[in-house]
């Protein structure tokens, strides 16, 4: 038989790519990517709802609260605004801007949804959607995703590698395709040469029936004779073709051995790849949950710091009442203290001048009294020296 051909062995960068352990983004840049686009992909699974929303806005408008349905209610006055537009032409730019208040209106619906991730996912629920061409969008755009996220996880090297894989691989199958090709075209070759050879003996025979028919009597020893060697023939040929076909036979059961391995292997690597896909679905699952658990905690802590804020704002009013009373109370009686200092000011200087007026009155008294004194004593010296 025909020698096999070796089997393809899987290169080590391309069972790292496959490796459960590598299906994690490690750069900053990567998970950035696929925020934004795991984003997109909800603003396009919330766009695809609001028609749908808009429709039957009465049954939904309990559930979506005041504000966002007032702003699908304006988002619908301008849709029916713009296909009135389109429909009879008119001024452009009036068009125009009717279409920029449409995408403004558009973009605050889709900020409202994703401020309140809980009401998209209670609506993704609830409202039941029909196929449209919507949808093809979508699925395209998350498999673009997944493609990304298979782009990002794969560095150039496994890439090559993988790609040199793959290469190989094609190579190895279209070889042994042309070699089942070339072992089915010679063994049909063999059974055609078998089958002429054989078409040959039938016509000798008939040939040889023929001329016996006219040599039967005088020639039936030597018909005999022909005709055994004849089947000896025809067993020898089917025995050598029979030989022949089996050991294409084998051959091919070989390749086809060979190639229902190749296909074994292949599959074993597609079910490692789908387990890896469901555990990352199972993963974002897991953290789609998260998220949404953190934010209704970070809700919830959010109302009651608003109600201890509203409820510290209210204190802080009062006390900004009472502040006031009080800073009226305190510039009063800061009035009252400085009369009263000036007062007492006033009659500190008062006292003073009285002090000054008696400090000087003393002294004149004082002096007055000393030259009162010297005076009398002067006049008696006087008296003195004239009697003598």
């Amino acid at each position: 038989g025909m020698a096999t051909p070796s089997k393809a062995e899987i290169p080590l960068g391309v069972m790292k790519v496959l490796d459960p352990c590598q299906l994690k983004p490690d750069s900053m840049e990567a998970e950035r990517i696929l925020t934004v686009l795991d984003e997109t992909i909800v603003k396009l699974e919330i766009t695809r709802l609001i028609l749908w929303i808009i429709g039957s806005l009465e049954r939904y408008a309990r559930m979506l609260g005041p504000e966002i349905t007032s702003r699908l209610l304006e988002h619908q006055k301008l849709s029916v605004e713009v296909q009135h537009l389109l429909s009879s032409p008119g001024d452009e730019e009036s068009r125009r801007a009717v279409e920029q208040r449409l995408k403004c209106s558009m973009r605050n619906i889709l900020r409202l949804f994703l401020a309140n991730p809980l009401l998209y996912h209670g609506l993704k629920y609830e409202v039941r959607v029909r196929e449209s061409p919507a949808d093809v969008f979508v699925k395209a755009f998350v498999e673009f995703r997944d493609f990304m996220l298979e782009r990002l996880l794969t560095s150039p090297e496994e890439e090559k590698e993988k790609i040199q894989f793959m290469e190989d691989i094609s190579l190895e199958v279209e070889k042994n395709t042309e070699m089942i090709s070339a072992l089915q075209e010679e063994l049909t070759a063999a059974i055609q040469t078998r089958d002429e050879e054989v078409n040959r003996k039938d016509k000798t025979i008939e040939n040889l029936k023929t001329s016996m028919e006219n040599l039967v009597k005088g020639c039936q020893a030597d018909i005999k004779q022909i005709m055994k060697e004849g089947e000896k023939q025809q067993k020898e040929d089917e025995n050598a073709s029979q030989d022949t076909c089996a050991r294409l036979e084998q051959d091919i059961q070989q390749l086809e051995a060979h190639f229902n391995e190749l296909v074994l292997k292949h599959r074993a690597s597609e079910l490692v790849l789908r387990k890896e896909k469901c555990k990352v679905e199972r993963e974002i699952h897991k953290w789609v949950q998260k998220y949404d658990t953190d934010m209704s905690e970070k809700q919830a802590a959010y109302e009651e710091l608003q109600a201890a804020y509203k409820e510290e704002k209210e204190e802080l009013s009062v006390l900004m009442e009472k502040h006031a009373l009080l800073l009226q109370e305190y510039t009063e009686i800061e009035e009252e203290r400085r009369m009263l200092k000036e007062k007492e000011e006033e009659a500190a200087r008062e006292e003073a001048r009285r002090n000054d007026a008696a400090t000087c009155i003393q002294a004149f008294w004082k002096g007055y009294l000393v030259r009162s004194i010297y005076k009398s004593k002067l006049k008696k010296g006087k008296g003195k020296g004239k009697g003598k």
